[in-house]
C-alpha cells in the first residue's frame, strides 16, 4: 500500500480485491499484485485515472464523478437504489470469488459514508470475507467469532471494540491490558487504546463481533 511497505499488522494474502471510493486516500495506494482486482466505485475512478492505476471494473451512479466514464464494461447503477456504490462494488468482488477486501477512499468527508463503510466490514463478515478499511491514521477490520494472531516485534496502539451487540469470550493476550473470556458491549469502550508490547499477541472472540482498529504502520507485509 503506502511506500512499498506494509499496510497493517496482518500478512497480506494473495488475491486481494481493492475497492476504491471517492473519499480522501491519505497517501494509501492500490499496489496491485498478480491475482488482485481493482474496482473503482464512482468518484474513485478519478483517483485511478490520476494515479495511473488500472481498474478492472468501474461502477456507480457516477454522481460523485459528475460524468459517466467512457470505458468499456463500466457498470452504471441507478441513483435511487438500496446499495451504496461501495456495497455494490463489494458484491461484485464477492461474485468473483474474492474473500479479502482492501477499502481505500472510504473514510473522511461525509460521516454517514464513513459509518456506512464500517458497516460494509460487517456485510463482508456475513459473507465469510474480511475487509480492511484504510483511514487517515488507522486501519479497521471486523473480527467475528474467531481469532487473529500477531508475531513478535509489533508496537503501537490497538483498540478492540464490541460491534453490533455484546461480544463474549473475548481474549486479549500479549497486550498491555489482557483479558480472558471477557465480555464487551457497544456502550462501554473498555478496549480502547490497548498496546502491542513486542511479544506475540492474540485477539479472539467466542461470540459476537469486535472492531479492531490498528495504527497506521509501515511493517513488512
Amino acid at each position: 500500500m503506502r511506500g512499498g511497505g506494509m499496510v497493517h499488522f496482518e500478512p497480506r494474502p494473495a488475491g486481494v480485491c481493492f475497492l476504491l471510493g471517492a473519499g480522501p486516500l491519505y497517501g494509501w495506494a492500490a499496489d496491485k499484485r498478480p491475482g488482485d482486482f481493482l474496482i473503482a466505485a464512482d468518484g474513485g475512478y478519478a483517483y485511478a485515472e490520476a494515479a495511473g492505476w488500472q481498474a478492472d471494473l468501474l461502477l456507480g451512479d457516477f454522481d460523485s464523478l459528475g460524468r459517466v466514464p467512457d470505458a468499456a464494461g463500466a457498470l452504471v447503477l441507478p441513483r435511487e437504489k438500496d446499495d451504496t456504490d461501495m456495497l455494490a462494488a463489494a458484491r461484485e468482488g464477492l461474485k468473483r470469488g474474492f474473500s479479502t477486501f482492501y477499502i481505500l477512499g472510504g473514510t473522511g468527508g461525509r460521516m454517514d459514508h464513513t459509518l456506512a463503510n464500517i458497516q460494509l466490514l460487517a456485510f463482508l463478515a456475513d459473507a465469510d470475507a474480511v475487509g480492511y478499511l484504510f483511514a487517515e491514521h488507522n486501519v479497521l477490520r471486523l473480527l467475528r467469532a474467531g481469532e487473529v494472531r500477531y508475531p513478535a516485534g509489533l508496537t503501537g496502539y490497538v483498540s478492540v471494540l464490541a460491534y453490533g451487540g455484546a461480544a463474549r469470550g473475548v481474549c486479549l493476550e500479549g497486550l498491555k491490558y489482557p483479558m480472558q473470556n471477557g465480555e464487551m458491549t457497544p456502550s462501554f469502550p473498555i478496549g480502547t487504546s490497548n498496546e502491542f508490547l513486542g511479544a506475540p499477541a492474540r485477539v479472539a472472540v467466542g461470540e459476537g463481533s469486535v472492531l479492531l482498529i490498528y495504527p497506521r504502520a509501515e511493517a513488512q507485509a
